[in-house]
C-alpha cells in the first residue's frame, strides 16, 4: 500500500498537533493548593446547600453570573437559589453524600450518592463544577438513577 503525499502530510500535521497539546498542557503546572482551596469550597457549598438547606448561607458561594448546565435548572445565582429552595421545601429529607472529589484546574469533580429519603435508593451523580475567584461560577451534571436491582454485584459508588 501506497500512502500518497497528501495523506503523508495530513498524518504528519495530527501526529504534530497532538504532540503540542500534550506539551502545551504538560508544561503549564498545576497550582495544587489553589486546586485544594477550591475543592474544599465546593465541599463546604454541597455540606451547606443540599445537606443543610443553608440556603442563604450557601448561596453567598455562588457567583451572581453562575451558569447552570443541568437544563432543568435556569442560570444565574437567584433563579438556581430559588429553585432548589422550592425543592428542599418540598423534600425536606434529601441529603447528598459526596463518595469522592478531584480537581483539574479551576474545575471541581464530584461524585455524589443523592437520596430523597431513608428508603430512597436515590441517584448517582457527577457534579463538575468550575470556581472563579473563591465563588462557584458554572456546573454541569451527569445523574443515573440507582436501580432496586442491578446486573452485577458491583456498586454505584
Amino acid at each position: 500500500m501506497t500512502l500518497s503525499f497528501k495523506t503523508l502530510t495530513g498524518l504528519a500535521l495530527a501526529a504534530l498537533l497532538v504532540v503540542v497539546a500534550a506539551t502545551s498542557h504538560a508544561a503549564t503546572p498545576r497550582n495544587l493548593a489553589a486546586e485544594e482551596a477550591n475543592r474544599t469550597l465546593v465541599l463546604d457549598f454541597y455540606e451547606r446547600f443540599f445537606n443543610k438547606h443553608d440556603v442563604a448561607g450557601a448561596a453567598q458561594l455562588v457567583a451572581d453570573n453562575y451558569k447552570q448546565h443541568n437544563p432543568e435548572v435556569p442560570d444565574g445565582k437567584a433563579p438556581f437559589v430559588e429553585f432548589f429552595a422550592g425543592f428542599f421545601k418540598e423534600n425536606p429529607q434529601s441529603r447528598a453524600r459526596v463518595v469522592r472529589s478531584a480537581t483539574d484546574g479551576d474545575l471541581v469533580y464530584l461524585h455524589v450518592h443523592s437520596t430523597n429519603g431513608a428508603k430512597d435508593p436515590g441517584q448517582a451523580v457527577v457534579d463538575i463544577f468550575r470556581v472563579a475567584n473563591g465563588k462557584l461560577v458554572e456546573h454541569w451534571d451527569v445523574i443515573q438513577n440507582v436501580p432496586q436491582q442491578a446486573a452485577n454485584t458491583n456498586t454505584m459508588f
